[in-house]
């Protein structure tokens, strides 16, 4: 599973809709091969261990094999056929799995159908772990929204920018090296219309200067206030460029920002502003299931408000830049000290000169729906599970 897993990172932010999920065919001690989810459309981690176990060794070294996969096979139609069918045609006899799909079109039917064909499946293993790598996949199915980490990059005291605006740059080359490898991660980066404006960013992934890929480009725009000439709008990814905006714009204001080829993604607003829970769902329904959000301070506040972020990657510089430089955090109107968002550091590490943290944000109090559909979700696998929960 350790090995699927590698595997499934390597997918990352190239898979949305879709779950990056690996998995590895292996008899004994011996892995014969394994495989990641392709892009939307391709075929997922199950089918490609297979193909690649067929190509080296032939057809009959899948007989009697055992298949590890980080998550819960299909059974469904989709865009492509159900893994769980090519697993039983393939002569497989044991399937270790992660743990189970979330999704009402699988949710442990999977396992069923793969019991019934005499195949012995084992359900859990490494479950945190998986559980982890597919989080995005998980928000969007049990949230409907996708999970959303927070990057900023700051001074000891707090701050991305001085009084006049000047950011560039606050952290080394290592702590930039790490925001690109996270951006490549992501199907997505999220910025505010301020940050597009001031800073006028491309928000590509380019670890060690050479090009990865663009992510999904989203700036959180109301007013559609983003410069035409911006270089998201602009360059030759500007159809991967998405203007989270509200409804009402004029033909030719959206014409301009749309003109070289960017989305319009309309949301409703709510006491005068975007509403960003709205809009994540609409983001959702887009088939995204992870985002980056990279700035600016006002942005991260309204997430953090909301209780909409789920992660945190602070990186802090040695420096100072005083009370009247900008804040990476504005307003977050606590009341009371317990009101505060509370963190679960992952991860605390130098980078050159800078501090690098990982952290996830401890979500508000869970409403009573989301308390009875974890409680369901957790029936569900028990039953799921030969002899209940191990």
């Amino acid at each position: 599973m350790a090995r699927a897993l590698a595997l499934a990172r390597r997918a990352e932010g190239r898979t949305h809709p879709n779950p990056p999920v690996g998995a590895v065919v292996l008899r004994g001690g011996r892995i014969l091969g394994g495989g990641s989810t392709r892009p939307a459309g391709g075929p997922h981690a199950e089918a490609v261990a297979l193909a690649a176990v067929r190509r080296r060794f032939g057809e009959r070294a899948l007989r009697g094999a055992t298949l590890a996969t980080t998550l819960e096979p299909c059974c469904h139609h989709g865009r492509t056929g159900p893994c769980t069918q090519a697993i039983i045609e393939a002569g497989m006899a044991r399937v270790w799995i992660g743990h189970l799909d979330p999704n009402p079109a699988v949710r442990g039917r999977g396992v069923r159908l793969l019991r019934r064909a005499g195949i012995a499946v084992e359900v859990g293993i490494c479950e945190a772990r998986c559980r982890r790598q597919h989080r995005g996949f998980l928000s969007v199915q049990q949230r409907g929204r996708p999970w959303l980490a927070l990057k900023l990059a700051a001074s000891l005291d707090g701050r991305i920018a001085t009084r006049s605006g000047e950011s560039r740059w606050i952290t080394g080359a290592a702590a930039r090296a790490l925001v690109h490898r996270l951006r490549a991660r992501h199907d997505a980066v999220m910025i505010g219309s301020g940050t597009a404006r001031a800073d006028d960013p491309q928000l590509t992934a380019r670890p060690g200067g050479r090009r990865l890929r663009a992510p999904v480009r989203i700036v959180v725009d109301s007013q559609l206030a983003t410069p035409p000439g911006a270089r998201l709008l602009c360059d030759g990814d500007a159809a991967r460029t998405w203007l989270l905006t509200r409804r009402g714009h004029s033909a030719r204001r959206r014409a301009a920002r749309s003109a070289h080829g960017a989305r319009l993604v309309e949301a409703p607003l709510r006491a005068g502003r975007l509403d960003l829970r709205r809009a994540l769902g609409r983001l959702a329904a887009l088939g995204l299931t992870s985002v980056l959000v990279e700035g600016g301070g006002g942005l991260a506040a309204a997430l953090l408000r909301q209780g909409l972020a789920d992660e945190l990657h602070w990186f802090a510089a040695p420096a100072l830049l005083g009370a009247d430089a900008r804040p990476a955090i504005g307003p977050l109107a606590l009341r009371r000290l317990r009101e505060r968002r509370r963190l679960c550091v992952q991860e605390v590490r130098r980078l050159g000169a800078d501090l690098y943290l990982r952290a996830e944000l401890h979500p508000p109090e869970a409403a009573p729906g989301a308390v009875k559909a974890a409680l369901k979700l957790a029936s569900i696998r028990r039953a799921a599970k030969p002899g209940g929960e191990k």
